[in-house]
């Protein structure tokens, strides 16, 4: 608890021993608790002090709270996203904070191996708000060099015809036709050479202004047949498209199967997690998770004891003076014992090898 003086100088003596510090408060929050990177860098140089927040440092916004459908509004990703005759529309996940956890993870990485060039720690910092805009490189870099104002084409793409979600005899499929010779593709799985051989259509140029007649044409042709079938038949000839599948669909779809990416694990109290795992493999180290969440506090005294020498009875008294949190004990078996509480795991056996 970093509003205990005890918990924060717990935290202190924790940062002298970590390669990392990672924070997510208003700037200048951890400054008030003493745990700011000037200040524990006095007595760990090495250390790599990561600080997340909405705004950035800097600014007349920088002390406000940062909230990933603000940020997405602000940022003008938003006003990119939605039907073109619609309102402004929220990506469907919180975007903004998870890209940002993946460009913290990024720089943390850069940091961490420059100080394995030159000895020296350094600060990270990112904003919810400058992560955002870097998701939308092409239609901020189309208004700086061009001073193009992206619009809203909902499924469609502002630059390639035909490029969107279509609606077929059973649900819908999306289509990404990207050049001149995929459309040709296209046209003769259709049986419609004679879109290909207009003038009208014959270019992604044309075909961009013609959209909106394109579009009718097409989507009345795909409404005759199944998506599976349009599917089948359209990857046959090189054409991109895809199913447009609910959540539960994809998780039981048989290439998900095959990528062995929905993981189970036991946990204390909840029973048996499923979960999607790494989206990454490495070919030496193993990926595979080795243990379930955790609960609250529940490496808490393994860490302590570890890392601070802290015995069990002086941590049952920080947890009454309520400076740790009191969690769940630790588990001991052969895959959770508390040796593993404190640092990472470093595996190397195969999934054949099991």
């Amino acid at each position: 608890d970093l509003k205990n003086e005890k918990g924060r100088e717990i935290a202190c003596k924790l940062s002298e021993r970590c390669d990392v510090v990672l924070e997510n408060f208003r700037p200048g929050v951890m400054e008030s608790l003493g745990l700011g990177y000037e200040q524990l860098r006095q007595s760990n140089p090495g250390l790599i002090y990561c600080a997340i927040n909405g705004y950035g440092r800097a600014g007349p916004m920088k002390e406000r709270p940062g909230y990933d459908g603000i940020i997405q509004g602000m940022a003008g990703l938003m006003s990119v996203t939605g039907e073109p005759d619609g309102s402004p529309m929220r990506v469907g996940v919180a975007i903004a904070d998870l890209v940002t956890g993946l460009y913290s993870a990024v720089g943390i990485l850069a940091a961490l191996q420059s100080r394995t060039i030159n000895g020296h720690g350094q600060r990270v910092d990112l904003s919810l708000l400058e992560s955002c805009l870097s998701v939308m490189p092409n239609l901020t870099a189309g208004y700086l060099m061009a001073g193009t104002k992206p619009a809203r084409y909902g499924n469609s793409h502002g630059n390639a015809v035909p490029y969107g979600t279509f609606a077929t005899k059973d649900g819908n499929f999306i289509l990404t036709v990207g050049n001149d010779r995929q459309w040709q593709h296209l046209c003769a799985a259709l049986d419609r050479p004679d879109l290909a051989e207009k003038s009208e259509y014959a270019t992604n140029e044309a075909r961009v202004v013609r959209r909106d007649e394109l579009d009718k044409i097409l989507s009345s042709i795909f409404r005759e047949r199944t998506t599976d079938e349009w599917v089948r038949d359209l990857e046959k000839a090189e054409v991109p498209c895809g199913p447009i599948y609910t959540i539960d669909r994809i998780l039981s779809d048989p290439q998900i199967e095959a990528l062995e990416i929905v993981k189970t694990l036991s946990h204390p109290t909840s029973g048996d997690l499923r979960f999607i795992g790494a989206p990454f493999q490495f070919s030496a180290d193993d990926t595979d998770p080795y243990r379930s969440p955790p609960c609250v506090g529940e490496h808490g005294h393994s860490v302590l004891e570890e890392i601070l020498s802290i015995s069990p009875a002086e941590f049952d008294k920080l947890v009454l003076e309520g400076a740790v949190a009191a969690g769940v004990a630790d588990r001991s078996d052969s895959q959770n014992s508390s040796s593993q509480a404190a640092g990472p795991r470093h595996r190397t056996q195969r999934k054949g090898n099991r």
